[in-house]
């Protein structure tokens, strides 16, 4: 089963190959849950300040729930 996430959640995001040699794990925190359908949703992550300096944005939103996880 798939975790569920709320606004607030720390998180782990991560991003795959087409983000060159930023390929990996990062770190944030889910601002906003847009849905999508009735069981998936867009999860927009604020990035945290050590991420947002490697990628050179501040948010993001991840749709593949394979690409994000809960911290702690």
């Amino acid at each position: 089963m798939a975790e569920i996430f709320q606004i607030g959640d720390r998180v782990q995001i991560r991003l795959d190959s087409k983000f060159g040699e930023n390929e990996g794990w990062y770190a944030g925190m889910v601002i906003r849950i847009e849905p999508y359908s009735e069981h998936r949703n867009f999860y927009w992550v604020r990035l945290d300040a050590e991420a947002q300096s490697i990628l050179k944005m501040r948010e993001l939103s991840v749709f593949n729930p394979k690409n994000i996880k809960k911290v702690g």
